[in-house]
């Protein structure tokens, strides 16, 4: 079972990317913000990360940089949109500072899936 970390802090779009997660078998662990996402991902040693861009208080692009830091290896997928004009130019500046992938909200839970499944296999 491949364990997914999911950082957002849409409590409604982490509740319902995790209850989809889980049912296509996935272990998923979510936190609603960036604070305490190292420590997290230190123990849970999750297979991917899947972090939204914009949150109030560590946005995903310094978290992403964060986590490249000790790991350079994780999958990282960065989720955005809705919540500010410039969100494609977020998702594109978190794959120059290493995301794996990026998705634009809203998108298909199976594409996510699919994603998923490519990035860690």
């Amino acid at each position: 079972m491949k364990k997914v970390l999911l950082i957002d802090d849409d409590e409604l779009v982490s509740y319902a990317l995790s209850r989809y997660l889980e049912k296509k078998d996935f272990e998923v662990e979510t936190l609603s913000s960036g604070l305490k996402a190292i420590e997290k991902y230190k123990n849970f040693n999750p297979d991917i990360i899947i972090t939204d861009i914009i949150m109030p208080d560590v946005e995903g692009l310094e978290l992403i940089t964060a986590l490249r830091k000790i790991d350079t290896n994780i999958p990282i997928i960065a989720i955005s949109g809705g919540s500010r004009r410039l969100d494609t130019s977020y998702l594109i500046s978190a794959e120059l500072i290493g995301a794996n992938a990026t998705l634009e909200k809203p998108f298909e839970e199976e594409e996510l899936v699919e994603l998923i499944n490519s990035l860690t296999k």
